[in-house]
């Protein structure tokens, strides 16, 4: 299970962030890397990220805020790091939803156990509650309970499972470009293959299906050299 696991480090040191790197990869891991808050929430939104290991003392919003901020959205693993010990810390991070405490200076060996421990107790933390039932962009509605598009006139429009993961990652993410490989991670997870193209013949086939004229796309736009873009706003019902 965790040897494709994706690993966020969220740490403003940056030996520590690389020393730990090092340590994740050779044991398998794949590894983003965040200095504060402001690039985790990029790398979250952009990334199928399997656990966090949060700095609780970091420039501008610490980790128990931004611990507390991802738990409300999202039930991704946390293991907090910091190099307060006392129990007061260790329950107040708990208390704000991580799920393990690791004081420093710690091992590799024991993170790494604490790491697979924690993916072992939360297989299915990756997926996010969704409290969201449709999207509602341009002329279409993509209804997530159901798994259907659906158009003006309440027709559902055929879409693979491929597809229909696909579209969810693009409406769920609007005007933000994302590459080919954060789209197949998005969208397949540990199922993504290297160098895999699926994903263009995907986009071809949604444009297809959702593009008044697929041949002059304009809800799903290419952007040269970094990916594509998802351009309609979104809305979302019911709101949350």
């Amino acid at each position: 299970m965790s040897e494709a696991s994706h690993i966020l480090i969220v740490d403003d040191h940056r030996e520590i962030r690389e020393l730990v790197q090092r340590a994740l990869q050779r044991e398998g891991f794949r590894v983003s890397l965040a200095p504060d808050g402001r690039l985790m929430r990029k790398l979250l939104a952009e990334n199928r990220i399997d656990l966090i290991l949060l700095d609780l003392m970091l420039p501008g919003e610490d980790g128990l805020s931004l611990c507390r901020s991802v738990r409300a959205e999202s039930r991704v693993p946390i293991i907090m790091l910091t190099a307060k010990g006392e129990e007061v810390d260790r329950v107040i991070g708990l208390e704000m939803g991580a799920d393990d405490y690791l004081p420093k200076p710690f091992g590799s060996r024991e993170l790494i156990a604490r790491i697979r421990a924690v993916l072992r107790r939360a297989p299915f933390a990756k997926e996010p509650e969704r409290q969201t039932k449709q999207f509602r962009f341009d002329r279409w509605v993509l209804d997530v309970e159901r798994r259907e598009l659906l158009g003006e006139d309440g027709i559902s429009v055929p879409l693979s499972s491929g597809e229909f993961d696909l579209l969810l990652v693009l409406v769920e993410r609007p005007q933000r470009v994302l590459n080919r490989e954060q789209l197949l991670d998005l969208a397949r997870g540990r199922d993504a293959a290297p160098l895999d193209r699926s994903i263009d013949t995907q986009i071809s086939r949604l444009r297809r299906k959702i593009e008044r004229d697929f041949s002059e796309p304009q809800l799903i736009k290419t952007i040269w050299g970094s990916g594509y873009m998802f351009t309609p706003a979104v809305n979302l019902f019911p709101e949350t």
